[in-house]
């Protein structure tokens, strides 16, 4: 367990999507610990997610890239960072078939400068220390039509992505093992919510709506997915950073499935009443697109061990936090249009077309 005494907090990749949300929760709650948001600003980062607390004082951005050992390693040497909490990778796994040494790099060798520096930092006196690491249910594979994906299921990656995350989960428990540093590991399930950048399947089909463009389903569109509000998974990662235990592995998950194309209808059926539009419009633009490879055909956490532990549980349901979503993507378009402008439009052009 980690104290709540004045430090020092590291959150890495905190411009991004589930990052920006962390950030502002930690700054917001815990006045007594300084946080440092460490973003490279890659597609994915959007310093115009944080807008509202850049001017706290306890909250500094630094711009760098976890993959440049020498300016990791001066930053823990200068700040001298308690604890660090691990978000930032690239987490697409359409973009790690299509460059998968890219995911190498940033996913493992980040991790691992990250490891060393900390290690280095700490090692005489790990007391009241922690390194978290924030993983995905991908790393576990694929399930058939039942069973759920628990902290003991084998590790089993299909995809470029899956196997980087994986290889950095493994070298964080050997850090453990090998120089006692402290650690917790979380792996979570599909995250949604507001500030996600468009690559994703519910931001991308709620900017195609608005813009009357083809909703790619890939394959049949019974692919399944635990979803999860990723507000709900900042506060998961609260609990597990303060009271979780030392060299544990703690699944979230959203205890909700979902088939894809019953997510995407359900998507339409909302953004036509948000829209003003017939029921039946945006359904139309539902469009079948060749499978991907290594494509999982169904993720599920079974989150009974972080509920029963620390007592965490969703504090919405998917019907609501999808609403609440829209809501927020339908005023906030100026958001929208300023990520999806430029190298998007090219990356969204290769991908799909």
């Amino acid at each position: 367990m980690l104290n709540g005494k004045k430090k020092n907090i590291l959150i890495t990749g905190g411009a991004g999507f589930i990052g920006s949300h962390v950030v502002r929760l930690f700054v917001e709650k815990y006045q007594e610990y300084h946080i440092f948001n460490l973003d490279a600003l890659t597609y994915a980062g959007n310093l115009e997610n944080l807008k509202d607390i850049e001017e706290r004082p306890n909250y500094t951005f630094i711009k760098g890239d976890i993959t440049d050992e020498d300016f990791i390693n001066e930053l823990f040497n200068t700040h001298k960072f308690e604890g660090v909490i691990h978000l930032a990778a690239e987490s697409h796994v359409d973009r790690s078939i299509k460059d998968p040494l890219a995911f190498v790099k940033t996913n493992v060798i980040g991790t691992m400068n990250l490891l060393n520096a900390f290690k280095n930092c700490w090692s005489k006196d790990f007391k009241d220390k922690r390194f978290y690491h924030i993983s995905t249910d991908e790393v576990y594979g694929t399930l058939g039509e039942s069973g759920l994906f628990t902290e003991e299921t084998p590790y089993d990656p299909n995809s470029p992505y899956s196997a980087s995350k994986a290889s950095s989960d493994h070298f964080v428990r050997a850090y453990g093992e090998t120089y006692s540093l402290p650690y917790v590991i979380t792996n979570c399930s599909n995250n949604y919510g507001q500030n996600q950048f468009p690559e994703k399947l519910i931001p991308l089909f709620i900017n195609n709506i608005i813009n009357n463009k083809p909703l790619p389903v890939y394959g049949d569109g019974n692919y399944t997915r635990d979803w999860l509000y990723v507000k709900d998974h900042a506060l998961a990662i609260d609990l597990v950073f303060h009271k979780g235990k030392d060299k544990e592995t703690y699944n979230i998950g959203g205890f909700n499935e979902w088939k894809n194309i019953d997510l995407v209808k359900l998507l339409c059926a909302q953004m036509d009443e948000k829209l003003g539009r017939p029921f039946g419009t945006s359904e139309k633009l539902i469009t079948y697109v060749k499978d991907r490879p290594g494509h999982d055909l169904r993720y599920a956490i079974d989150a009974s061990k972080i509920n029963k532990e620390l007592a965490w549980k969703p504090s919405v349901t998917f019907e609501e936090g999808l609403e609440i979503t829209i809501h927020w993507y339908l005023n906030n378009e100026d958001w929208l249009n300023n990520v999806t402008s430029g190298e998007y439009q090219n990356y969204y052009e290769k991908q799909y077309s």
